[in-house]
């Protein structure tokens, strides 16, 4: 881990909407002291007038050999962060539900 890179390994798990929504999403939660180094990054980026809407937070991860730009967002049951896995990569890595994945994030 270094102040702009950070390696980790979490569970992939599916998120499913209470009726009448449809859909589903994938995520993998980042906790610990990883969130902590991002939670630190994002109140940096506020006081420099660079933050986003709910408290995202933009990276560059890499799963394998996908590298995508996408945001955290703030998961108040983990005091982490989400980072939402696309269907494109997990077709493209072949990982599921319950998988346990290697991520790298540049902030």
């Amino acid at each position: 881990m270094t102040d702009d890179m950070l390696v980790f390994e979490a569970v992939l798990w599916r998120w499913i909407p209470k009726p009448p929504a449809t859909g589903t999403w994938h995520f993998v939660t980042l906790s610990g002291d990883a969130a902590d180094m991002v939670r630190m990054r994002a109140f940096e980026r506020r006081a420099a007038g660079q933050s986003r809407g709910f408290g995202s937070v933009p990276v560059r991860a890499t799963i394998g050999t996908s590298d995508f730009s996408t945001s955290l967002f703030p998961h108040k049951e983990s005091e982490g962060y989400l980072l939402p896995i696309k269907a494109d990569v997990r077709r493209r890595e072949g990982i599921g539900e319950g998988d346990e994945v290697t991520v790298t994030l540049r902030l």
